[in-house]
C-alpha cells in the first residue's frame, strides 16, 4: 500500500483526521512522552534480546558444503550488522497481545525474522554495487574487496537464504507477502535508478520510492508477525500500518542525516544521495522554498555533465554548496516534521492494543527513530 503524501490538500485530509482522534492521545501517552526523554534503544529492545540473539544465531549458519570464500564473507556481513530494528519489529509484535507461545510458534516468528534482516542485508550488498560503495557504517564494503560479479553473486546467496527462512514459516500468506515485498523492492530500486540525475522530478515520486525501498520491508515484517501469531484481520491491518509509517520515517531521518551529520559519522560525506542523483525529500523542500529553484536545477545539471565527461570537482563543489545552503535553511526542519508525522501516525496505530512492556518498546523506538544521530 502506497499512501499519497504528495499534495497539500492531501496532506491536510490526512492531517485533519488524525487531529480527529487525538482524543485517543492517552493510548500513547508512553510515545509523546519518550520524545521529550533520549531513548536507549539496547533497553527498548529487551524483550526481544534474546530473541534477535536466536535470529543472529540463525543467519550466520551456513552450509558446510558451501564455498569457503563466499561462507567467509557471509559470516563476516551478517555479524557487521546494524540495530537489527526490522527483526525486532517483529518480535516485538509478537509480544502485543497474550498468546500460546508455543516452540513451534517462536521457531517460525525466530524464521520470519531472519529472512526480513536477510533480505534487507541482501539490498544493502546489491546497493553497493549500483552505487559504486567503498565503505559502509565507515567499514569496506564486500564490494569494495570482491569484484562487481562475485558481489551481486553473494548478494543472490543471501536473496535464496532470506526465501528459505520465509518458507520455514511454512504460512503460505507469509510466504506470498514476503515474495510481494521483495517485487516491490527489486521495482523500487529500479525507479531509483531511472529516476536519478531528473533534478524537477515530482516530489511524489520520492514517497513511493522510500516505500519501496525502506517502509515496505518494515511494514511486511510486523504484518507477517501479526499473521503468523493469528491476530484478527483488523488487527493486522493496524501493525502493517504502523510498520509503513515507522519505515517512512525511518528512511525520511536517514535522508535528514545524509545532510546534517559528518562522514565521521555516516561513514560517507553529507551529500552523498545528491552527488550520485538521488533526490531526497529536504532537496524538495530546498527547491520549493528557492526564489529561482531552476537556477539550482540547471547548475546541477551542468555540473553532472561535466563530471560525466571526466570532471568531478565541479560536482563536488556545487554539492557542497548546497548542503550548505539546505542546512541553512528551513527544508531540514520542514523534513524532520514529516517524519514525526509519520510516527504520531504510527503511534496511533496502536492505540487499540493493550499496554504492555513491548508496546513500550515499539513506541519508545518510534521516539529513538527521529531522535537518532546516525
Amino acid at each position: 500500500m502506497i499512501y499519497d503524501y504528495s499534495t497539500e490538500d492531501t496532506q491536510l485530509a490526512h492531517l485533519t483526521n488524525f487531529s480527529a482522534s487525538s482524543r485517543r492521545a492517552e493510548g500513547v501517552a508512553t510515545y509523546f512522552d519518550a520524545l521529550r526523554t533520549p531513548q536507549n534503544v539496547q533497553q527498548l529492545l529487551g524483550p526481544v534480546q534474546g530473541g534477535l540473539r536466536m535470529v543472529e544465531q540463525k543467519m550466520k549458519t551456513v552450509e558446510t558444503s558451501l564455498f569457503a570464500p563466499l561462507a567467509d564473507a557471509f559470516v563476516e556481513l551478517i555479524g557487521s550488522g546494524g540495530k537489527r530494528l526490522r527483526p525486532a519489529l517483529a518480535l516485538l509484535t509478537a509480544q502485543l497481545l497474550p498468546s500460546t507461545n508455543g516452540e513451534d510458534r517462536q521457531r517460525k516468528l525466530v524464521s520470519l525474522s531472519a529472512a526480513v534482516e536477510m533480505l534487507h542485508t541482501a539490498t544493502l550488498v546489491h546497493d553497493d554495487v549500483i552505487d559504486g560503495a567503498l565503505l559502509r557504517r565507515g567499514a569496506p564494503t564486500l564490494n569494495a574487496t570482491w569484484g562487481q560479479g562475485q558481489t551481486v553473486l553473494a548478494g543472490d546467496y543471501m536473496f535464496a537464504r532470506a526465501a528459505y527462512f520465509s518458507a520455514e514459516t511454512e504460512n503460505v500468506r507469509v510466504i506470498n507477502l514476503f515474495s510481494e515485498t521483495l517485487k516491490i523492492i527489486v521495482d523500487g530500486e529500479l525507479r531509483q535508478l531511472y529516476a536519478r540525475n531528473e533534478y524537477d522530478q515530482e516530489r511524489e515520486n520520492y514517497y513511493q520510492r522510500i516505500y519501496a525501498k525502506t517502509a515496505s520491508l518494515f511494514s511486511a515484517a510486523t504484518e507477517s508477525a501479526a499473521v503468523l501469531y493469528g491476530l484478527r484481520e483488523s488487527q493486522i491491518q493496524q501493525l502493517k500500518e504502523f510498520g509503513y509509517h515507522f519505515g517512512m520515517a525511518f528512511q525520511i531521518v536517514d535522508d535528514v542525516l545524509d545532510f546534517t551529520s559528518d562522514e565521521n559519522t555516516l561513514g560517507k560525506p553529507a551529500g552523498s544521495d545528491l552527488r550520485q542523483g538521488t533526490l531526497t525529500l529536504p532537496f524538495f523542500y530546498y527547491l520549493r522554498s528557492h526564489p529561482q529553484p531552476q537556477s539550482v536545477i540547471n547548475r546541477l545539471v551542468s555540473a553532472r555533465e561535466e563530471a560525466e565527461n571526466g570532471d568531478e570537482q565541479r560536482l563536488y563543489q556545487e554539492v557542497r554548496q548546497v548542503v550548505h545552503n539546505i542546512r541553512q535553511s528551513d527544508a531540514i526542519d520542514a523534513a524532520r516534521d514529516e517524519a514525526i508525522d509519520f510516527l504520531d501516525r504510527a503511534a496511533f496505530n496502536l492505540v487499540d492494543f493493550p499496554d504492555s512492556r513491548a508496546k513500550e518498546s515499539l513506541l519508545g523506538l518510534c521516539a529513538f527513530v527521529v531522535q537518532r544521530t546516525s
